[in-house]
């Protein structure tokens, strides 16, 4: 009998590796949010190996992708903890998005 990969593993890499980038970008959210479908996907396909082991082939790839995702939940929390931080600690949201608007025009990039 051939032995069938997992359905969920590939996909839940792709968006695992993505939280990384969406946690610089989205101020966390966006790899609290990528990171947590990726957790998802793991432990339907986990259920899914361990209903019939024998069948799959592609285990350690998933217990990677948990891993990876895992690490981008905490980077993303951490994240959105840090934004919120700087938030308070600066007086506030306007505060805070005038700091950055100077920052974004000192590295030359317009903020619209």
């Amino acid at each position: 009998m051939e032995q069938q990969k997992l359905p969920n593993v590939t996909i839940a890499l792709v968006l695992s590796i993505l939280s990384f980038m969406c946690c610089c970008l989205s101020a966390g959210i966006g790899g609290i949010l990528m990171s947590g479908i990726a957790l998802f996907l793991v432990n339907k396909d986990t259920k899914t190996y361990q209903e019939n082991p024998q069948e799959y082939s592609n285990f350690s790839t998933l217990k990677t992708t948990k891993t990876v995702a895992i690490i981008g939940l905490v980077i993303g929390a951490i994240s959105l903890l840090w934004t919120v931080y700087s938030i308070v600690s600066m007086g506030g949201w306007d505060a805070y998005m005038e700091q950055t608007s100077e920052i974004y025009e000192q590295l030359g990039i317009p903020m619209e």
